[in-house]
């Protein structure tokens, strides 16, 4: 790639993208009795609407995102709060490992750029999950740090703001198109990749490049 050309950093959402989202078989867990198998993919569904919701709101710690959301989606279902269930999904997270296809490309990228987390999580969780990778990051941002969640415009301002940095300075690799890219290509970012994984429907008008893997990415990169 070109010098004029080439991006400063390389930043990433860590997980969904990086880290396998693996949430489905706690929930279940925390779920048995209480739903038929036929209404399972309508609950997974709408429980992850329900994380969406509550990250567009004030700062809370993760694991209190995954308890209010839980137990916002079972009210819905007339089936009551279950005590510890947010504990319960963190504890799950920090099990959560890497997708078999990232550590290998992820460190030849590391080996060449400057490889940025901006992860909608607590800095607890990114101390466990980002050594698993198997590459270095030149910096890691939270939620925590930033005192909001993606897809809101302050965690992405404080990833700009600690690095001194302009949207033109990053090519950004997301799975989630709502969390990430439709928000960050509101800001100006444009350099937006989606590494499609099956979470989000990848629509026009988002200026996104779409790949299948890390090493679709850094062929594009020259390496």
């Amino acid at each position: 790639m070109a010098d004029s050309n080439r991006p400063k950093y390389i930043s990433f959402d860590i997980y969904g993208t990086l880290i396998n989202f693996d949430i489905d078989p706690t929930t279940r867990r925390l779920l048995d009795g209480r739903i038929s198998e036929e209404q399972w993919p309508t609950f997974k569904k709408q429980f992850r609407g329900y994380r969406f919701d509550e990250v567009c709101g004030d700062y809370k710690p993760y694991e209190a995102i995954l308890q209010d959301s839980f137990d916002r989606v079972c009210k819905r279902w007339g089936i009551g709060p279950t005590e510890g269930a947010g504990a319960a999904f963190a504890d799950a997270v920090r099990g959560w490992v890497a997708h078999e296809d990232v550590p290998a490309p992820l460190k030849l990228m590391g080996d060449n750029y400057k490889l940025v987390a901006l992860s909608n999580a607590d800095d607890s969780f990114l101390d466990i999950s980002i050594p698993k990778l198997g590459a270095d990051f030149h910096a890691v941002y939270t939620a925590e740090q930033a005192q909001a969640y993606k897809p809101r415009y302050q965690a992405f301002e404080y990833m700009l703001d600690t690095l001194n940095a302009k949207p033109e300075d990053f090519l950004h690799i997301s799975s989630h198109t709502r969390y990430d890219i439709h928000p960050m290509h509101d800001m100006g970012f444009r350099n937006l990749w989606v590494l499609d994984r099956g979470y989000d429907p990848i629509g026009p008008g988002y200026d996104l490049t779409t790949a299948k893997s890390l090493d679709e990415i850094n062929k594009h990169l020259g390496l």
